[in-house]
């Protein structure tokens, strides 16, 4: 209720104002009076205090669906976001996911006190091992401290906030180009953002020439953000011999290895091939930093289910980074859910379990290989110009085409065809069924649009 203009709660705010401003005079008094009130009837009209806030655009990933999903066409394709579809076109729960969820809610001693700050011990032990390898040194000497997160977004938060704080290097390099959602994160946690050569257009393969360049200019001690496997968006990875030229520039110069794995398994198939490159790096003694996620390698993208692990020179180190990685996320969401986590534990503790879970992954990996040699040979078969063997080469959920912004637009205004702008397709929303039809889209594009 709107008090009237002589009210005490008028008067009791003029005093105030009266007092902030050191003004006594009466007209001062008058025109206070007035700019309250208006001030006080405006809070019940519609000027918002947020009215200023202008529309933030679509995420660029995310709002390819929010497209797609407005499209009313019975052709249309979803090749923007990366979760893996079945040769349906459907999102997949693995049966072993299942197993162990009904293992949980039979399990009537289960309960739902919170996790400690840094999860679930089980989890985080299991997933070390899953990442460095079950007869790791540096596991053993327990030189490597582990924090469950939030997938894979929350392990590098965290991590690249903890490096914010106590890391004498504020510049992290990441790939060019890179996952949309990385430089943001390091922005917002406090890191100056660095880019590295990393894709070479003409080649659509990797520039290792300009990586080696890049990362032999930076600064010693710079973080570098390195994609484990299956990189995103290109699927470029570099090569063991490669990995290994990496390595020792990176131990030589004193730089930070920063490892995002959000594919293990995932990409060829093999848990072990796709750790290979981390495993490398643990192996020579030095310190690394580790994001994981298990959103697309035990399809529970939606659980959040992830896990920080930096590697430490001794085990005294390892537990002081500890307590203080706790007090990175104690004030950010205080600890993470049981959920996910107490399924993947549930996974990784079991032989049986988990030999079904490899199984199950080595199928998801092989679907996504096949589809790359289908569209391959669709275009093939159709004559597209060019050399498309990029496509096989690649590895992972995606494959960077080549094709540029003007040709994914018309695919999709033509062909009702998603993806992002920078010509990512993910492989996994293809299927046997619709590689005709891309393949059709990409012959037309490359064909009519220069």
């Amino acid at each position: 209720m709107h008090h009237g203009f002589g009210s005490p709660t008028d008067r009791r705010l003029s005093a105030l104002v009266r007092h902030l401003e050191g003004s006594s005079s009466s007209s001062a008094m008058e025109s206070q009076n007035q700019t309250i009130s208006a001030s006080a009837t405006s809070a019940f009209g519609d000027n918002s205090v947020f009215g200023h806030v202008v529309r933030a655009p679509e995420d660029p990933i995310l709002g390819v669906t929010v497209a797609y999903n407005k499209d009313p066409s019975p052709i249309k394709l979803n090749l923007g976001v990366g979760a893996y579809r079945t040769e349906e076109g459907k999102p997949l729960v693995l049966n072993v996911v299942r197993r162990a969820e009904q293992l949980l809610v039979n399990d009537s001693s289960r309960i739902k006190e919170y996790l400690p700050i840094v999860g679930l011990a089980d989890f985080n032990k299991l997933s070390a091992k899953l990442i460095l390898g079950a007869d790791s040194p540096a596991i053993q000497e327990n030189r490597v401290t582990t924090v469950q997160c939030l997938s894979g977004t929350g392990s590098l938060r965290v991590g690249a906030e903890f490096l914010a704080k106590h890391y004498h290097q504020h510049t992290i390099y990441i790939p060019l180009p890179t996952w949309g959602n990385h430089p943001k994160i390091f922005t917002l946690a406090g890191l100056s953002v660095k880019t590295y050569r990393y894709y070479d257009p003409a080649t659509r393969g990797l520039n290792f020439q300009g990586l080696l360049e890049d990362l032999g200019s930076a600064p010693s001690g710079a973080i570098v953000l390195l994609h484990a496997c299956a990189h995103n968006p290109t699927g470029v990875d570099p090569t063991l011999q490669q990995w290994e030229q990496i390595r020792q520039l990176m131990r030589l110069k004193g730089l930070l290895p920063f490892f995002d794995s959000a594919y293990q398994g995932f990409a060829s198939g093999s848990l072990d091939a796709d750790a290979q490159s981390v495993r490398m790096f643990v192996a020579d003694g030095g310190e690394c930093l580790v994001a994981q996620s298990f959103a697309k390698n035990m399809g529970l993208y939606g659980e959040r289910v992830g896990a920080l692990s930096i590697v430490c020179k001794t085990a005294d180190v390892a537990s002081r980074v500890e307590s203080q990685l706790k007090l990175v996320i104690r004030p950010m969401y205080s600890s993470p859910p049981i959920h996910g986590a107490s399924i993947v534990a549930t996974i990784l503790k079991d032989r049986n379990m988990y030999n079904e879970w490899t199984i199950e992954l080595k199928a998801m990996a092989d679907r996504i290989i096949r589809m790359r040699q289908q569209l391959f040979d669709a275009l093939r078969a159709r004559g597209t110009p060019g050399d498309w063997s990029h496509i096989i080469k690649q590895i992972g959920m995606f494959t960077f085409t080549g094709l540029n912004m003007e040709q994914v637009v018309f695919m999709t205004k033509e062909y009702h065809i998603y993806m992002t702008s920078d010509g990512r397709i993910s492989m996994a929303g293809l299927s046997s069924k619709t590689v005709p039809h891309l393949a059709d889209a990409i012959h037309a594009a490359v064909t009519r649009v220069v």
